[in-house]
C-alpha cells in the first residue's frame, strides 16, 4: 500500500477542512451556523421563489446610435477630403420591426465628387450599401448580415449590463440570459432567487443611463417652443431640445439645444465614483477609456470656450464651459442627494445599455412550491440514501464503512464546490446530486468486486487491495469520462435548469473520483497498516 499515508492524510483533512468551512463559514452560534448554511448553499428560483422577467431590448436605440456614428465620421472624412454636400441625416425608426429600415441621406453632392464620395464608402464603410437617388443625392442601408449582427450584439451587451448593475447592487446568483430562440425576438429572461417584487427587481435593473457629453449649440431657453421659434419653427439638423433637471424647486425650466452627435457617450466610460466637491455638493466623477479620452481631450481643446452638456436619459443634468482640454477624467455635478450620485456611478460603472427596454412580461414565484420540492426531496434522498447504506453494509460488510464513508464526504465537497463558485441549487441541481451519489456507489462497487476477484484468485490482501483500486481505475476514468462528455454537449446546448443540472453533475464526478480511488484508499491503508500478514478481508 502507500507509503505515505500521513502525507495523504494531510491533505485529505485539509480538503475536507476547506470544505467545511466553505459550508458553514465560520459561526459564533448555532444560529450563525444555520445562516451561514443558507448563505452559501443559494436555492434557485423554483425552491426559493423570487421574480422573474422578460424584457425586450429596443435594437432600434442601437441601429440609430450606429448611424449616429457614421453621420459623425462621414462629416469628418468629407471635410478632410473637401468634399462639398448639402446635409447628413439618417431617419428614425421607432420600433424593433422598423430597426431594419434604418437610413443615412446624403443630399446635394457636388458635381464630379460622386466617386469620391463612392470610394470612400466601399474603402470604410464596408457594412453598409451605397445607392443613388439621383445626380447628387445618394442614401446608405445597413447590410442584412451586419444589422443581425448589430442586433444580437445589442443584446448580449444589455445582458453583461444588466448583469453587473444587478451585481454592482449586492444581489447575487442572478439568471440573466437570452430568452428564447426566435430570431425576431430580442429578449432578456431575469431571474431573482428570494426577491419576490417584480418592481423592486426593475429598480434594480434601473434605467438605460444613456450618458452622452455633446456639444450645446444654443440656449437657455424658457420652453422648447421657444427655442424653435427662436430658429424658424425648424430644429436645425442633428439637433435636439433637452430640458435641464432642475437644480431647485423653485428653478424655472431652462431647454437647450444640443447636437445629437455626443463627443463621447457611457460606452467610452471606465470607471466611476460617486462623491462630493469644493461645496460639499454632491457629484459623480468618472474615467474614460484611451480612446475615448483622446477624442475627448481633441475635442475640448479645439473648442475651448463653448459650451458641453452632461445628457443622461435625454435630460441635460449639468451645462459647463469648457475652460482648457480634459482628457481622461471628468464630474457630473449638481447631483441632488448622496443616493443619486452612488446610483448614477453604479449605473456609468456597469456600462450604459446599448438600447432601451421594455418590460413584456413580469411575475413572481412564491416560496410554497420550493418548500414541497426541497420537503419531497429530502424525503427521497434519505429514503434513497438508507437503502444504499444498508445494502453496501450487509454485502460488503466492514468494507462498506469505507464505502459509505467516501459516499458522504462525496457529498461535502459538492456542496462545499456550489458554495464556493457561487453557484444556485435548482431541483434538476438536485437530480445531479442524487445521480452523482449513485455513481459513487457504483465506482466503491467496482472496486470492492476487483479486491474479490483478486483475493479468489488467491492473491495476499494487501497485494489483492493494491491490485484492485489499480485495475478498477480504468474502468473508473472511463465511465466518469464519457458522462462528463454528455454534460458538455448539456451544458452547451441546454438553457437554465439543463445546464444546472449538467453543472452540478460535473463537480460531484470529480469529487466522486476523489473520495471512491484516494480517501477509499488511504482508508484501506490504514486499515492494513501493520498488519503485512493479514490473511482475510471483511469484503
Amino acid at each position: 500500500m502507500n507509503k505515505n499515508l500521513t502525507s495523504r492524510s494531510v491533505f485529505i483533512v485539509l480538503v475536507l477542512l476547506a470544505a467545511v468551512i466553505g459550508i458553514i463559514g465560520f459561526p459564533t452560534s448555532v444560529a450563525g451556523l444555520v445562516q451561514n448554511v443558507k448563505h452559501n448553499i443559494r436555492l434557485g428560483l423554483d425552491l426559493k421563489g423570487g421574480s422573474y422577467l422578460v424584457l425586450e431590448v429596443q435594437v432600434q436605440d442601437a441601429v440609430k446610435g450606429e448611424a449616429e456614428q457614421v453621420i459623425e465620421q462621414l462629416t469628418d472624412a468629407f471635410r478632410k477630403q473637401n468634399i462639398t454636400y448639402a446635409s447628413l441625416s439618417s431617419n428614425d425608426p421607432q420600433t424593433v420591426e422598423d430597426a431594419g429600415n434604418i437610413q443615412i441621406d446624403i443630399k446635394g453632392v457636388a458635381p464630379g465628387q460622386a466617386n469620391a464620395v463612392r470610394s470612400l464608402i466601399g474603402d470604410g464603410y464596408t457594412d453598409w450599401v451605397l445607392t443613388s437617388a439621383n445626380s447628387s443625392d445618394y442614401y446608405l442601408r445597413m447590410k442584412p448580415s451586419a444589422l443581425e449582427q448589430l442586433k444580437k450584439d445589442t443584446v448580449e451587451r444589455s445582458r453583461q449590463t444588466i448583469s453587473n448593475r444587478i451585481n454592482n447592487i449586492g444581489v447575487t446568483e442572478p439568471t440573466v440570459q437570452q430568452y428564447g430562440s426566435s430570431s425576431d425576438k430580442y429578449e432578456i429572461l431575469v431571474e431573482l432567487p428570494g426577491v419576490d417584487d417584480p418592481q423592486e427587481v426593475k429598480n434594480m435593473i434601473g434605467t438605460v443611463a444613456n450618458l452622452q457629453i455633446t456639444a450645446v449649440k444654443d440656449g437657455p431657453y424658457a420652453s422648447r417652443e421657444a427655442g424653435l421659434g427662436a430658429h424658424g419653427g425648424v430644429r436645425p439638423i442633428n439637433t435636439e431640445f433637452y430640458k435641464m433637471l432642475p437644480r431647485t424647486a423653485n428653478e424655472g425650466e431652462q431647454w437647450y439645444l444640443v447636437s445629437r452627435l455626443p463627443v463621447i457617450t457611457g460606452h467610452d466610460m471606465r470607471n466611476a465614483r460617486s462623491g462630493q466637491g469644493d461645496l460639499r455638493k454632491w457629484e459623480t466623477n468618472f474615467t474614460l477609456s484611451p480612446d475615448g479620452g483622446k477624442r475627448f481631450g481633441t475635442y475640448t481643446e479645439a473648442n475651448i470656450g463653448n459650451k458641453l452638456a452632461v445628457v443622461l436619459d435625454k435630460q441635460i443634468v449639468s451645462v459647463a464651459v469648457i475652460e482648457s482640454r480634459i482628457e481622461d477624467s471628468g464630474r457630473i455635478t449638481g447631483l441632488g442627494s448622496e443616493e443619486e450620485a452612488v446610483d448614477l456611478a453604479n449605473y456609468l460603472k456597469s456600462g450604459s445599455l446599448p438600447a432601451g427596454v421594455v418590460y413584456t412580461h413580469t411575475n413572481s414565484i412564491g416560496p410554497s412550491l420550493g418548500d414541497d420540492s426541497i420537503h419531497a426531496g429530502l424525503v427521497a434522498g434519505v429514503a434513497g440514501l438508507t437503502a444504499v447504506v444498508f445494502v453496501m453494509l450487509v454485502y460488503y460488510r466492514r468494507s462498506g464503512v469505507n464505502a459509505v464513508l467516501a459516499l458522504f464526504l462525496n457529498t461535502i465537497l459538492l456542496l462545499a464546490a456550489l458554495s464556493y463558485f457561487h453557484a444556485v441549487l435548482t431541483l434538476p441541481g438536485i437530480a445531479g446530486v442524487i445521480l452523482t451519489v449513485g455513481m459513487a456507489v457504483d465506482s466503491n462497487v467496482l472496486i470492492f468486486e476487483r479486491i474479490r476477484e483478486e483475493l479468489r484468485s488467491g492473491k495476499a490482501v494487501i497485494a489483492a487491495v493494491d491490485n484492485g483500486f489499480n485495475k478498477a481505475w480504468w474502468t473508473i476514468v472511463d465511465t466518469h469520462v464519457t458522462t462528463v462528455v454528455s454534460c458538455a454537449f448539456l451544458f452547451l446546448f441546454g438553457e437554465g435548469p439543463v445546464r444546472g443540472f449538467a453543472v452540478t453533475l460535473v463537480i460531484g464526478l470529480i469529487a466522486n473520483v476523489f473520495t471512491a480511488v484516494f480517501i477509499s484508499k488511504t482508508i484501506f491503508g490504514y486499515e492494513l497498516a501493520g498488519h503485512r500478514g493479514l490473511q482475510e478481508l471483511s469484503i
